[in-house]
């Protein structure tokens, strides 16, 4: 495949990592906040043109209980806008425990949450690329 985008999304923002399918391994880019509690799709539109994705992974949030979120079904309205929009394929990948893990990895607290919604998008795209190893 090559390149992927992945998205942790949220009401009020949304962390973007980008990744490749040859190493498996995702890096966080940004975090964008809402406009109007709609995605930023200019700076989204600008992502993917300057990374030229092959295809888009979206995070889809899970309770321990195997149970979706409240936030599960925006999240994948999010994943049909985004298929619509930029006609690519885009996965759905569990997220569930990403922020905990985020938070681990940064190994301190983070300097804001913009940074912590990139790291969980991070390894929202490396647990899909894993799943398809």
């Amino acid at each position: 495949m090559g390149t992927l985008l992945g998205f942790d999304y949220g009401t009020k923002k949304i962390g973007i990592a980008v990744g490749q399918t040859l190493t498996g391994t995702a890096t966080p880019l940004v975090t964008l906040r809402a406009l109007q509690q709609k995605p930023d799709w200019a700076k989204i539109s600008q992502l993917i043109e300057n990374w030229q994705p092959e295809a888009l992974v979206v995070g889809l949030p899970f309770d321990m209980d195997d149970k979706e979120t409240e936030v599960a079904p925006l999240a994948r309205r999010f994943a049909r806008q985004l298929e619509g929009r930029y006609r690519l394929p885009v996965h759905m990948s569990d997220e569930r425990l990403t922020s905990q893990i985020a938070r681990q990895e940064l190994g301190r607290a983070p300097k804001n949450f913009e940074e912590l919604d990139a790291m969980a998008a991070k390894l929202i795209l490396e647990t899909w690329l894993s799943e398809r190893e």
